[in-house]
C-alpha cells in the first residue's frame, strides 16, 4: 500500500490586519526583532511602555524610527506601539522602522513604492558574521612574523 504525500504551502502573513483598526507587523535588522502595533489615533508612539523619545535619546535614532510615517506624512494618523527585544540600540531602531514600514503597506498598498524607493520594505541581511577557527576574529589573522 502506497501512501500518497499531499505537498500544502502554508501561507505565511507578514503583516496582519486584526480588526480594521490594529495593523500587526514584524520588523527586523541584525539580532533586533521589533513587534509593532499600529491603529488608528493621534500620533502616540510607545516602545517598550515608553515614549521613543525617551527609549531613544539621540535625534538619529529617532528620526531612523519614525521615517516610515514622516515619509509617507501619517505620522499623526496612527498609534504605534513597539516590543523591542535583542540587537544593539542602532538595530532596534531600523528593526521599528522595518516594522512598521510593513505595518503600512498592509494599511495602504500604494505606499509601497514610495516606501521601497527610500528602501524601508526590504529587510537588510547584513549580519555579524562568525568567528572561525585559527582567526582572532572573524577574518582578522594573527600577525606575520617572517623571523
Amino acid at each position: 500500500m502506497v501512501k500518497e504525500k499531499t505537498t500544502e504551502k502554508k501561507s505565511v502573513k507578514r503583516a496582519t490586519a486584526e480588526s480594521d483598526t490594529t495593523i500587526r507587523a514584524v520588523g527586523r535588522r541584525k539580532e533586533a526583532i521589533a513587534r509593532v502595533r499600529l491603529q488608528q489615533g493621534t500620533g502616540v508612539f510607545i516602545i517598550n511602555e515608553m515614549d521613543y523619545k525617551e527609549y531613544f535619546p539621540y535625534t538619529e535614532l529617532q528620526r531612523v524610527a519614525e521615517s516610515a510615517l514622516s515619509l509617507v506624512n501619517l505620522r499623526t494618523t496612527f498609534d504605534i506601539s513597539v516590543k523591542i527585544e535583542g540587537g544593539g540600540i542602532r538595530g532596534q531602531a531600523e528593526s521599528v522602522r522595518h516594522g512598521i514600514t510593513r505595518c503600512l503597506v498592509t494599511y495602504n498598498p500604494e505606499l509601497k513604492k514610495t516606501l521601497r524607493g527610500a528602501g524601508f520594505v526590504t529587510r537588510d541581511p547584513r549580519v555579524k558574521e562568525r568567528k572561525k577557527p585559527g582567526l582572532k576574529r572573524a577574518r582578522r589573522a594573527p600577525q606575520f612574523s617572517k623571523r
